[in-house]
C-alpha cells in the first residue's frame, strides 16, 4: 500500500539538528521526516532522539526570548 504524500504547509519548518549536521524542513503526521535536500524517510531511533533534543533546546531558547521581551 503506497503512503499518502504529507500535507504541505504554508511555510517550511527549519530546525538545525547539530548531531546530524542537518536541517529538518518537514515532518509528516506518521513521523517521517524530510531533511533539507533529501527525500522523506523514517528516522532511526538515534535520529529521532537528536531531533527531539534539538527541538526541545530550541523551544527553551525561544521561551527565554519571549520572557525577555515580555519583561522589557
Amino acid at each position: 500500500m503506497p503512503r499518502a504524500r504529507p500535507r504541505r504547509r504554508a511555510s517550511e519548518l527549519r530546525l538545525y539538528v547539530e548531531p546530524m549536521d542537518a536541517v529538518l524542513v518537514d515532518v509528516s503526521a506518521d513521523g517521517r521526516v524530510r531533511l533539507e535536500n533529501e527525500d522523506w524517510k523514517t528516522p532511526t531511533l538515534q535520529e529521532r532522539r537528536a531531533i527531539i533534543y534539538a527541538a526541545t533546546n530550541t523551544i527553551e531558547e525561544l521561551q527565554e526570548l519571549i520572557d525577555a521581551l515580555q519583561e522589557a
